[in-house]
């Protein structure tokens, strides 16, 4: 079982950036698929994107691409999510999951999951 843990979450302006953190515990983070996730109040779960064991494979949803960035270090257990210029619709909490195999897009595939970070985009 992994845990995760995300952070980096707040409050910032339409045209701002954050980056969200997830640090996992567990061997396995190293040759897991990450996904980052977001859920708006009112609205299902949705994929944001995701990577592959080794960085080398990305996907991200086409509400976010151009803008969202996610990395991964191996050595620090650790993904990132850089989100810039981002918009109101952007808010929801966010949460990062893992599983093992190829990236998936929904998020049944995952089968562990961070407690999520609220992420408020004002206009």
């Amino acid at each position: 079982q992994v845990h995760l843990v995300e952070s980096g979450g707040g409050l910032v302006q339409a045209g701002g950036s954050l980056r969200l953190s997830c640090v996992a515990s567990g061997r396995t983070f190293s040759t897991s698929t990450m996904g980052w996730f977001r859920q708006a109040p009112g609205k299902g779960r949705e994929i944001v994107g995701a990577i592959n064991w080794i960085g080398s494979v990305t996907y991200y949803a086409d509400s976010v691409k151009g803008r969202f960035t996610i990395s991964r270090d191996n050595a620090k257990n650790t993904v990132y999510l850089q989100m810039n210029s981002l918009k109101p619709e952007d808010t929801a909490v966010y949460y990062c999951a893992v599983r093992n195999g190829p990236i998936e897009i929904s998020s049944g595939w995952y089968t562990s999951w961070g407690q999520g970070t609220q992420v408020t985009v004002s206009s």
